[in-house]
């Protein structure tokens, strides 16, 4: 085994800081029975329809030495005016694994609704979304989806995941539409709301009656119900990828980040290490966090001391600082299990020589010598480097959501929200995105429909860089990003338009 892991960790230790994984997933082993379905031909790769690439342009912007970037050709494409650039890796896949996804959507009846989308659909196109104002539950959306290990499973998510945000919010239409702010609280008793409520009057609706009696005498915010049907969406996604993954040949794996504006919020949904931030009156607000095996160390370890059978005999869910040799057995060396945040002595037995879950610092961390983000859809027949161990049970795609309330702020021409695959955060800080922001718009004018085009725009240059001689390099020298950069700038006083 130890040959095996070292053969991932060179991976690691040679590739791309941005890459997600070190090794693919090993052929696995073939089943007795053969599979029912017939295995589909992947779908070809495709850009964003909003870029009206034509076919030449689409060809163009896959050539990794010249790295076009492409960005919207028409201002006020997208709602709000967003703007929105990207630019393909320098060569560590041979596609653009990127995604995206920007859309207004409508929850139609209940009758409407349907299961099995992707076997509804040609992944080639776009869903199309009803762009009107409707009385029934409705949302702004944007998705930025980082795939690895193909496109595939990016592709698919970019085209469904806003459908399954629809079908959970659509459940709770008759709720959020007759509450206000205040609590839900229930009277376990009758079906009649209490105090806390300023709507009293006795609920009479079955189905709203049912959705509130489940939540008994716990205080539930409509807020809550927001973030519980986008995590439920998020996990009917990765369940569906799992599902139709050998019928409809989705390749891979992908970090998500998502944007809902609803009801006067914005909810910011992340499962991976891309990232989001506002910049208001200059200052940034963070509005994300990444999920990689460094943040997440505490979580896996505990997986793994609960189900040690995961690990299958050759890892260890303890963590040293660094990598133990042989003549150090019965030696007293620093550790730390899931229980701890700082480090104490051990004495080093036979099974702590094992190599650890999490190995590596920084964007080379990795679990299992083999990838480096620890949340988003697929990759459900990824395993260890020439092994049987799969890695999916430590792989999450519950999101973390925070929530800023858009309509309770004022905010000016020049505040905005920032989406970014790690592409971009790679190679620049919170700090830097908001002057060059800002430097973009002291330029361009409030009356100027391009500026946040033109911001997104400059973001993908300025982290992309020039090429020299056999690389991609900073205007101050440094290793540009060598991975995929898609960028969203949302201007934020355009909200409700």
């Amino acid at each position: 085994m130890i040959s095996r892991v070292k053969s991932a960790v060179t991976g690691i230790l040679g590739g791309s800081l941005s890459s997600k994984q070190s090794a693919l997933p090993a052929p696995s082993t073939p089943e007795k029975e053969t599979p029912s379905v017939p295995i589909a031909k992947p779908q070809p790769p495709c850009r964003p329809s909003f870029l009206k690439l034509s076919p030449e342009e689409f060809q163009k912007s896959g050539d990794h030495n010249a790295r076009i970037v492409l960005t919207l050709k028409t201002p006020g494409e997208l709602h709000w005016g967003t703007g929105y650039a990207e630019v393909i890796n320098a060569g560590k896949s041979h596609h653009n694994e990127d995604n995206v996804c920007c859309k207004f959507v409508v929850a139609e009846d209940k009758d409407e609704k349907h299961d099995g989308l992707l076997s509804d659909m040609n992944l080639n196109t776009e869903v199309q979304t009803i762009h009107k104002v409707s009385d029934k539950v409705s949302f702004y959306y944007w998705g930025l989806f980082d795939g690895h290990a193909g496109y595939g499973c990016a592709l698919t998510a970019s085209r469904l995941l806003h459908l399954q945000i629809r079908d959970q919010l659509r459940d709770l239409e008759h709720i959020l539409q007759q509450t206000t702010a205040a609590p839900l609280c229930l009277d376990p008793e009758n079906t009649t709301r209490t105090e806390n409520i300023s709507d009293t009057h006795e609920i009479s609706n079955p189905t709203m009656d049912t959705a509130i009696r489940f939540h008994l005498e716990k205080q539930v915010f409509p807020e809550s119900l927001v973030i519980g049907a986008l995590e439920n969406a998020f996990k009917k996604m990765d369940e569906q990828i799992e599902r139709e993954r050998t019928s409809h040949s989705i390749d891979g794996g992908c970090c998500a980040l998502v944007t809902v504006y609803f009801m006067g919020k914005l909810y910011v949904a992340n499962a991976g290490d891309s990232r989001a931030i506002i910049i208001r009156q200059g200052q940034t607000i963070e509005m994300s966090h990444e999920f990689t095996p460094e943040t997440e160390r505490q979580r896996l370890q505990l997986l793994a001391s609960l189900k040690p059978e995961l690990l299958g005999n050759e890892f260890t869910c303890l963590e040293f600082p660094r990598r133990i040799q042989q003549k150090e057995l019965k030696k007293r060396m620093l550790y730390r299990d899931h229980t701890m945040t700082g480090w104490a002595y051990k004495t080093i037995e036979e099974d702590d020589m094992k190599f650890p879950l999490i190995y590596g610092e920084g964007k080379k961390a990795r679990v299992m010598a083999t990838i480096g983000v620890t949340r988003g859809f697929g990759d459900h027949d990824l395993k260890v480097y020439n092994s049987n161990i799969y890695i999916k049970p430590f792989l999450s795609c519950m999101p973390g959501v925070k929530v800023y309330d858009l309509a309770g702020c004022d905010h000016n021409a020049d505040d905005v929200m920032v989406m970014g695959t790690d592409g971009l955060w790679d190679v620049i800080t919170d700090r830097e995105v908001a002057e060059t922001v800002q430097r973009v718009f002291a330029t361009h004018g409030t009356d100027q429909p391009n500026r946040y085009n033109l911001a997104a725009q400059e973001l993908v240059l300025r982290t992309r860089g020039v090429r020299k001689e056999n690389s991609w390099r900073l205007s101050t020298g440094k290793l540009a990003s060598l991975d995929d950069i898609s960028v969203f700038v949302i201007p934020l006083a355009a909200h409700g338009s």
